[in-house]
C-alpha cells in the first residue's frame, strides 16, 4: 500500500474513533477568527509530561478564508526565543472540523472546534493517530485569563477524553511573546 492509502486508513480510522465528537453546533468561522492564547493543554503524550515546566501560553492569529478554510500564526515561546509557526488548516465536510499536514510527524491531524462562545473562550481538540492514537485537548481564549467556570469545563472535557488529570495545565504567559503583542 502506497503512502496515499496509508494515508486514506489513517483518516478513515481517526473519523471512525471520534464520531461522537461533535463541533460546536452551528458553527461560524468569520466569528471565530482573529486573536486567541492557547492558555490550557492537556495531551496524552508520554513525551509531553517533561515538557511541561517549559511551555508558556502562546498566542495566535487565526484567519478566516474564502472556502472555509484557516489560516493560523502561531507565537511560541521557546528555549532559543520566541518563534512564529504557520498552519493551514483546511475546512473539513461539517464546519468546526479540520484537518492539516503535519510536518514534524508526517502525518494528517484532526482539529474539531469543540465549544466555543467566540468572544471568551474555546475548546479544542486535535487528534492523530501514529504507533497508537493521540489526543490533545487546548483552551483557547481572547485574553491570558479565563473564568473558572470556563476553565472547568475545559479540564472536564479533557477527562472525558480519557486525558490524564497530571496533564491538564494552564500554563504562565509568555514574557515579550510575541514581541509588543504582535
Amino acid at each position: 500500500m502506497g503512502s496515499t492509502g496509508v494515508a486514506v486508513v489513517m483518516v478513515t480510522v481517526m473519523m471512525i474513533v471520534h464520531a461522537d465528537i461533535k463541533p460546536q453546533k452551528d458553527f461560524n468561522l468569520q466569528r471565530f477568527g482573529g486573536r486567541w492564547y492557547r492558555v490550557g493543554l492537556a495531551y496524552d503524550s508520554p513525551s509531553f509530561l517533561p515538557l511541561r515546566p517549559l511551555l508558556t501560553a502562546s498566542m495566535g492569529i487565526v484567519t478566516p478564508l474564502p472556502n472555509g478554510s484557516v489560516n493560523l500564526t502561531m507565537w511560541e515561546q521557546t528555549p532559543v526565543g520566541c518563534l512564529t509557526k504557520m498552519y493551514h488548516y483546511e475546512a473539513g465536510s461539517v464546519p468546526g472540523q479540520f484537518s492539516y499536514f503535519s510536518l514534524r510527524h508526517n502525518i494528517v491531524k484532526d482539529i474539531t472546534v469543540v465549544d466555543t462562545n467566540y468572544t471568551e473562550y474555546a475548546i479544542v481538540l486535535k487528534n492523530k493517530v501514529f504507533n497508537r492514537e493521540y489526543t490533545q485537548v487546548a483552551l483557547y481564549a481572547r485574553s491570558l485569563k479565563v473564568k473558572n467556570e470556563v476553565y472547568q469545563k475545559y479540564k472536564a472535557f479533557a477527562l472525558s477524553r480519557h486525558l490524564p488529570r497530571d496533564s491538564i495545565m494552564t500554563p504562565p504567559p509568555a514574557e515579550n511573546c510575541p514581541v509588543n503583542g504582535h
